[in-house]
Parts: structure tokens; sequence; C-alpha cells
């Protein structure tokens, strides 16, 4: 943070007006706000768009009490308690953004503008719970003796009238299911460079080594490809298909600045918390969605039966709920695994619950939880030491938990999957994969490649085929 920028801040009260936006579509909200800092969060039907950045609040990976503390202790000092004046109901001030995979890593190439932490404060913010209109939100600051403050108050209402004047339904078609599935009509020509296919089944040969002579019981090894377009795409294009094909998944999208940002669709949620209890889901053991109703009931039986798929599942639960038990006594999980069944894979998922002791937010959760053997591996430690050695590329922000917090300790994150980051012409995707005992290289390398269909169809919608 900027210490003059932060002063500022400190001494200011922030001001907040609401205003109903019957109809309005985030994607042209998102559309309105090309340029600068913005943001998309969605399951279903509910969602969060922003755009602007009334502050910013980063942090380093050499924080004294690490990165999560650091920016939970950074927007603290930014916003003294109860400095927000709402005009309506008002949400309280949220901080969008993310965290790397892990704090120390080159922010060069595709991670120049993705600190090892960075969220914004927005200055707009659209939000719709499921069944409900849309309500627009619109921030601003005022100085600490309050002076202009009513006059402030009065622009934030008309402007607030104006953009959703602006978001009104025109007759068009942003969001709709059925136009996103016809697709862009302009084809983007595109060159794709994966992964070799001979350094992936030598890593996964590794980390089978490494499973047998006990130095780790799993590892999650992840793979690239890279999509260089011949003329920029429109982010907001992208990840309008990629909601509307993947309506089961947590969609995120964040852009820090214009040409750069990080959108994907991930299955589960590492982190939710709200009003103290505790929300989140344990992913891992993967098989293809299947074709057919009665393919995918197959398969989802196997899923159930196999015991390779049900190790890997137990290793990624069994270690959430060992640390959640440090921080509280309270922690219940499901019994038995279920199918969850997305637009393209399978997954063993489970439910993890658990009440937290007062005072315990939703980052520090998070610090004892990231990196989860769902994106990991198991000791975490030497996991994280073998993946350093294996992997060729930069992860970045890629596995690490993207959403928001708030000041009352409330939050939402999930692990960045199924994801790429564009900066300008060159998309790279991302996909990973659970290696334990009994891992195949070649059936690990399929699996990755139907993880990648996600962003690969979004992408194809927009133009890229």
């Amino acid at each position: 943070m900027n210490p003059a920028n932060t002063a500022a801040i400190a001494q200011a009260r922030v001001l907040a007006v609401t205003a109903p936006a019957v109809g309005a579509d985030p994607m042209r909200f998102l559309l309105r706000a090309g340029g600068g800092p913005r943001g998309f969060w969605a399951r279903s039907d509910g969602w969060i768009a922003h755009s602007g950045a009334l502050a910013t609040v980063s942090a380093e990976g050499t924080q004294p009490d690490g990165v999560f503390r650091g920016i939970e202790a950074n927007a603290l000092d930014l916003f003294a308690s109860g400095s927000e004046q709402n005009l309506g109901d008002a949400p309280g001030l949220r901080f969008y953004g993310g965290f790397a995979f892990r704090p120390e890593y080159a922010t060069v190439d595709f991670w120049a503008g993705f600190p090892p932490a960075l969220f914004h404060v927005p200055e707009l913010e659209l939000q719709s719970v499921e069944g409900a209109d849309p309500v627009l939100t619109v921030r601003a600051l005022v100085g600490a003796e309050g002076e202009g403050a009513e006059s402030m108050l009065t622009r934030l209402r008309t402007l607030a009238a104006q953009i959703c004047r602006e978001l009104e339904p025109e007759g068009d078609t942003w969001g709709d299911p059925e136009r996103s599935a016809e697709g862009s009509s302009t084809r983007v020509p595109f060159t794709r460079v994966e992964s070799e296919r001979g350094g992936w089944d030598a890593a996964v040969r590794d980390a089978l080594a490494a499973i047998a002579e006990g130095r780790v019981s799993k590892v999650v090894l992840a793979r690239t490809l890279d999509v260089i377009t011949e003329r920029r795409l429109d982010p907001i294009e992208v990840v309008r298909h990629l909601w509307t094909g993947n309506r089961g998944s947590h969609v995120f999208f964040f852009e820090p600045e214009d040409g750069c940002a990080l959108l994907g669709a991930a299955p589960e949620t590492i982190t939710t918390v709200s009003g103290g209890l505790f929300y989140a889901t344990a992913v891992a053991g993967t098989v293809p969605r299947g074709e057919t109703a009665s393919e995918r009931k197959r398969l989802a039986k196997q899923l159930l039966a196999s015991e390779k798929e049900g190790v890997e599942h137990r290793i990624a639960l069994d270690d959430m709920v060992a640390r959640l038990g440090v921080l509280t006594d309270e922690v219940h999980a499901q019994p038995e695994p279920h199918v969850l069944t997305l637009a393209r894979l399978q997954h063993l998922e489970t439910e993890i619950r658990a009440r937290l002791p007062e005072g315990t937010s939703a980052l520090t959760v998070l610090d004892a939880l990231h990196p989860t053997p769902a994106v990991c591996g198991l000791p975490r430690d030497a996991a994280l030491e073998f993946l350093e050695k294996e992997e060729s590329f930069e992860r970045g922000w890629y596995a690490g938990p993207m959403g928001w917090f708030d000041l009352d300790g409330n939050g939402v994150f999930v692990p960045a999957l199924r994801c790429a980051v564009v900066r300008d012409l060159r998309w790279r995707l991302f996909a990973g994969a659970g290696i334990v005992e009994g891992s195949d290289p070649g059936l690990e390398w399929d699996e990755t490649s139907i993880k990648f269909e996600p962003m690969l169809r979004a992408l194809a919608a927009s133009g890229v085929r």
C-alpha cells in the first residue's frame, strides 16, 4: 500500500448509496467498467460484479506474520471500525481479490500485475442474490471532518440512478444461455502450445517413486496449455461463456489492470465464513461426466467404488478436518462422499461445517487450510518441495485462494482451478491431477486434458476455433 494513500483513507469516511437495478446484467456492467480494475464472482444465478478501486490492499511474500495475516492487518488499519456511512441497505465493505499459490515467486510475464496478495474495495458493486433483483452500491470517500458529505451523497444518488438507467435491458441477449451456446460468429485465429507429454510422464513417475519411498502420500502435478490469439479478445465475452457453461461451478474473474486477468470455474469452495459459521467442500477424485444419463450414472458408480479415487479424496478431507480441529472442536464432515456432477467431470465431494470461536476470521481459517492436499499434496512441505523441482512453469495465482473478505471476519474463497491467466494476446491455461499410489501417467494426462475444457470451450465460443 502507498503510505500517503493509506493515511488519506484512514482519515476519511466511506459514503455508500444503494439503488435497485432491475434487470441489470453483470456483463453489461463489466463492459461499462472497461480499462479499470473489475471482477466477477458467481455460482448458478447468484453473483457479484464490481469495478473501480476505492482502496487497494496488497502484501508481499515476506510479511512477518504471513501473507494472510498481513492482508487482514492492512485492511483493518486502512478502515477504522464504523468508518462507513450507508444510505439504504448497502452491504458492508468487502475486499475482492486473491492470493498466490505460494508467496515467493517472480511477478513477471503472465504474473506481472499479480503480487503475492492483492485486494480492491470497489467503487461500484452490483449484486444479485438468487431469486432477487440486482442491487447497485456506489461508494466514495469524504474527509475526516465530514466536509462535503451532503453534497457527496447527492452526487452518489444521481450517479447510482444514472448507472441503473444505463444497465436497463435493451432487448439484447447478454447473459442469455442460448446466445452463449451459439457463440461468436467471428473466428479468431490462434496458436496452441501444450506441455510435452514426455515431461509429464516423467514427472508422474517421479511422484510415484516419491510415494513408494514414503516421502509423500499425494502430490498434485499441474501442466499448462498456451493459446496465443491473433487479435485481443474481450475477457468479458470469455467469462460470460464460462459462466453460462459452468453454472454448477464457482466462476471467478479478477482483472487488476487493463490487459491482464485471471478467470476460471472452480469445483469447490475452500473457505466460506458467515457469522462465525464455516463451510467448505473437500473435492478430489475424478471421472468424466459421460455423454448420456446412463453413462453418467455408470461412471458415478465407478467413482464411488474406486479405491484409488477414494484414497485421493480421503487424503484431502482428513487433512482439512485435522487443520480445522486446531482452530475449533466443533468440526463436522459428512460420513460418506457423494458425487458432484459438473459440465464435463464428476468428482467425489464431502461437505465440511464448523462453528468457529469468536474472533476467528475467514483469513485465519484460510491461513490454516491453504494449500490443501487437493491443490498441493501431503505432507504439505514435502509436496511443495517436490513441485518446486518438477514443475517447469510458474504457478503464480494458479491454485491460490480467490474471493472476498470483510472487516467482520466473513468471506468466501475458492481455489483458482480450471482457470486461465491472460496477458494481451496470450492465454495460459492450467490443469492439475492428484497423483497417489496406483496413478497411471496416461490416465492422469487424460484427466488434465478434460480439465482444460471449461476454458477451451469458453474461448471457442468467443471465436477462438
